[in-house]
């Protein structure tokens, strides 16, 4: 079986899925690999919301240590962060919404992961762990200054010093998770989401996600930009203009009623 797959479970939503459950779906060389392909792949599918998720009790246990263990050097390090940095950054840089279904466990690269993508539901028996200081390393897929954004410089610094593994209550508290579930329903509250995405006109999902994208990602006089340039087409969009004449149309006959 596969370890790494995408498809689509609902017209216009992907599932991206990691199973290695043996490893509580902890990545190897070849399932990092897989990974980022099966972003590539969906970068090129006809979607309108992507899914990521783990097979089995677990959403991703970071890296498979037992394999990367015998790949110790400097430079098998730069090699492991280049591959899922770029895999992050291009799960982060699809056009549109990814939600993180978070079913289990994500502890190290797994919250690497988990913060990648733009929405996370955590059942709640999940959690976030950041837990690399464990192994007496930093994130080095992007975290870091993903956790910087999400929460501020002291928190993410405790955080990260103190290997923390927040439980789904604290993530959702903290801003973390967009919502608890009951556990074992991850994975179809986030289908539910996504399908609630992708009814949604794709040219103005796009939009707003690269307006707020580039909040984070710009200084604000080029975010700014950014949003002043993506409105007008939208106002002109034969969408909107039919929208507005609709709701004149109800206005004018409410009127007529109440005359």
């Amino acid at each position: 079986m596969d370890e790494v797959t995408l498809t689509t479970p609902r017209p216009g939503v992907g599932l991206l899925r990691v199973s290695r459950p043996q490893v509580l779906n902890a990545l190897s060389w070849e399932a990092m690999a897989a990974f980022g392909d099966a972003v590539e792949a969906a970068r090129q599918a006809d979607l309108r919301a992507l899914i990521v998720t783990g097979g089995g009790r677990a959403f991703i246990a970071g890296g498979d240590l037992k394999q990367l263990s015998a790949y110790p050097t400097e430079e098998d390090g730069h090699r492991m962060s280049r591959l899922m940095t770029r895999a992050l950054q291009a799960l982060e840089a699809l056009p549109f919404p990814t939600i993180a279904a978070v079913n289990g466990p994500a502890r190290g690269g797994g919250s690497e992961v988990a913060l990648a993508c733009d929405l996370r539901i955590l059942a709640a028996n999940a959690d976030l762990g950041f837990v690399q200081m464990a192994w007496y390393v930093t994130p080095g897929w992007g975290m870091g200054q993903r956790l910087l954004r999400l929460v501020g410089y002291s928190r993410a610094l405790e955080w990260l010093l103190t290997g923390k593994v927040l439980s789904a209550a604290e993530a959702e508290a903290h801003g973390l998770a967009n919502r608890v579930v009951p556990e074992g329903e991850a994975l179809s509250a986030a289908l539910t989401l996504a399908e609630e995405i992708a009814a949604l006109p794709p040219a103005v999902v796009r939009s707003v996600k690269e307006v707020l994208r580039a909040g984070l990602t710009l200084s604000p006089a080029l975010a700014a930009r950014v949003e002043h340039d993506l409105f007008p087409p939208l106002w002109a969009a034969p969408e909107h203009v039919e929208a507005v004449q609709r709701f004149a149309s109800r206005r004018r006959g409410k009127a007529d009623a109440e005359g």
